[in-house]
């Protein structure tokens, strides 16, 4: 028997809400299939813990997660926390200190009525972003000079190394040669003229050795128009820290909205856990009211049966999911519906068991 243990992190506002669901179709797989298990340990980390203890986390935070195959993440940030503490100070630690250094963040549009955009149908949008997940815009490097004196002076700064950049591009191309898509670089190489430039470069030179895989390269303001203008130009696309974050809230909105947007943070080796989660936020304007929408949670669910290599599972739960979706009395409210959290979770395990039933 496979068994997966599983470090839970609901975390702030909506995020224990929506975890509880996605646990609840983990759960109803494990008594499914007697060759898989998972077990679950909550760990209090978040926003609230930090107003009590001053910090995100235990001091040994890390060496506790360690321990674990996976983590499950529901939401970060709340009011009262600054944005900059909650994800530098939780998710960002995590995600470097286990090395997590590939983003997948799925951009596929599950039903037709979910997109704002006209005439465009789940042949049109369906592409896989992979975002550079450990360096870059979010590296933390910089420097505040003079504060608060004319001469003030704020430096950012980006860390673009040989390693990180190649092994993201690296793992770009093997997914497109795997899946047989083209592979499209989103870069900014005419204005940030030493990272992006070399980002560039390492795009060209890693792609001499997949002379197979059919490749473009995009400027990140192009590309952010072509998303919604022509996003069937896109296939598998790789790019940097802060422009995968930016692309792909844009792919949210075309395939439905944040309560679609779903990712895994990525340690390929295995050497550390990795980490999943829905990308939508904790929300806290309607946290408690039970109607966040579960299914950005329950697709990361999908993304972690991938990872651990139950892909029979992964597709099943996709599957259901866009079944779920043609049942209009079992959308949320904001795509329209008034079903709760929990009524979507219960009718989604229901479907699930029903599809696999012989």
């Amino acid at each position: 028997m496979k068994h997966i243990k599983i470090a839970l992190i609901p975390g702030d506002g909506i995020g224990p809400e929506v975890i509880a669901e996605g646990v609840k179709v983990l759960k109803a797989i494990e008594k499914m299939d007697s060759d898989i298990s998972f077990s679950f340990t909550t760990f209090p980390y978040g926003c609230e813990y930090y107003l009590e203890n001053g910090r995100m986390m235990d001091e040994d935070g890390i060496e506790k997660l360690k321990e674990f195959d996976a983590i499950y993440l529901g939401a970060v940030g709340y009011p009262g926390v600054p944005d900059h503490i909650s994800l530098r100070d939780l998710l960002l630690r995590i995600r470097k200190e286990f090395d997590q250094y590939v983003n997948l963040r799925p951009i596929s549009l599950l039903n037709p009525s979910l997109t704002p955009l006209k005439s465009r149908t789940e042949e049109d949008i369906d592409m896989l972003v992979i975002r550079e997940n450990s360096e870059g815009e979010y590296a933390g490097a910089g420097d505040w000079l003079f504060p608060g004196k004319p001469e003030e002076v704020v430096l950012q700064t980006g860390v673009f190394s040989r390693k990180g950049t190649e092994r993201i591009i690296r793992y770009a191309y093997e997914e497109a040669r795997k899946s047989n898509r083209s592979l499209t670089s989103i870069s900014k190489g005419n204005a940030l003229n030493y990272s992006m430039v070399f980002w560039d470069s390492v795009f060209e030179e890693v792609g001499k050795e997949y002379p197979d895989v059919k490749t473009f390269s995009y400027l990140v303001d192009a590309a952010s128009l072509y998303f919604v203008s022509n996003p069937e130009r896109f296939e598998v696309v790789v790019t940097s820290n802060l422009f995968g974050d930016i692309v792909t809230d844009i792919g949210a909105a075309i395939t439905g909205g944040l309560g679609f947007a779903t990712g895994a943070n990525i340690n390929p080796e295995k050497a550390f856990p990795s980490m999943f989660e829905p990308v939508h936020g904790s929300a806290p304007d309607i946290a408690g009211k039970g109607i966040a929408n579960p299914i950005a949670v329950i697709w990361s669910v999908s993304q972690m049966l991938d990872f651990f290599g139950e892909s029979n599972w992964g597709k099943a739960v996709l599957t259901t999911i866009k079944d779920l979706l043609r049942e209009k009395d079992y959308h949320t409210k904001e795509i329209g519906g008034s079903a709760s959290t929990r009524q979507v979770g219960n009718r989604f395990v229901e479907k699930l068991i029903k599809s696999m039933s012989p």
